[in-house]
């Protein structure tokens, strides 16, 4: 597998610096980089499945048998269980208070739709994606880990999809590369105005979407905003051998530019 994914790597670095001109750009170099840094990423994936198993070792879904090729994105860091550690204090404090319903639109393969059905055991995850693959990879890592019954796959998010849920205690997840701001409305579905969200944001893709999105929630919610952060990582003792190179590859989660997440919860007063 890693000899296959190597040539295949090299025909695209083959590729990719015989069309760089003389005098490349910045960015030009970093694509170059990136490629070769996904690459090194996979080999690691491939060489902790071989370690570890498919089974993610850390973090709030510590257990939780995993896929060996994710649907998008990086494999290892969900695997190592670093994948979006900014957001496991909140996803605590979430469980806390107690949770009976999560929405989690563009759910990929599944990792949290069916790790917070894990990780909340009383509550349904309502999961959606407009993509089949993704939709197929979510419903057989749901079976896997015996909570099929509770992760209810859908495609596109529906129109008063939230007030199908008002007045439950619900946790709204969100990472839809910019459609953040065509799906999310509390003008339109002011359940919104009780639910706790965590929303990915996407500028890079959708310019002003961060801005929007605290525009439309601030007389209804709290919000943090919260950046990406450096990853603290007590490796597997395989990875714990390997250079300092692969151990900041091994939590790389291969992000083009700054994804914060808003994380907002009702106030008092809404």
């Amino acid at each position: 597998m890693t000899r296959s994914l190597t040539h295949q790597y090299a025909d695209l670095l083959r590729k990719r610096v015989g069309e760089l001109p003389p005098d490349p750009s910045l960015e030009q170099m970093n694509e170059v980089l990136r490629l070769l840094g996904r690459w090194r990423s996979r080999v690691l994936a491939n060489t902790y499945l071989q370690h570890e198993g498919a089974v993610i070792r850390g973090g709030p879904f510590a257990g939780m048998t995993y896929v060996s090729q994710a649907t998008e994105g990086a494999l290892i860091p969900r695997l190592l269980g670093t994948y979006e550690s900014e957001l496991h204090p909140y996803l605590k404090a979430f469980a806390e208070q107690g949770v009976t319903d999560v929405i989690d639109i563009g759910c990929a393969e599944g990792y949290y739709a069916v790790g917070l059905a894990l990780f909340l055991p009383e509550a349904v995850v309502h999961a959606y994606d407009i993509d089949e693959a993704a939709r197929t990879a979510c419903a057989e890592l749901a079976a896997r880990n015996g909570v099929a019954d509770r992760v209810r796959i859908s495609g596109a998010f529906p129109d008063g999809g939230f007030q199908a849920l008002a007045g439950r205690k619900v946790l709204v997840m969100v990472d839809t590369e910019g459609a953040e701001v065509d799906i999310l409305h509390p003008d339109r579905e002011p359940a919104l105005a009780g639910m706790n969200l965590i929303v990915e944001t996407h500028d890079g893709l959708r310019k002003g979407a961060l801005q929007e999105l605290v525009r439309r929630f601030t007389p209804t919610h709290d919000m943090a905003l919260v950046r990406q952060q450096s990853k603290m990582l007590d490796p597997p003792e395989w990875l714990h051998a390997q250079p300092h190179l692969d151990q900041l590859l091994a939590v790389w989660e291969w992000r083009g530019g700054p994804t914060p997440w808003l994380v907002l919860r009702p106030k008092a007063s809404a």
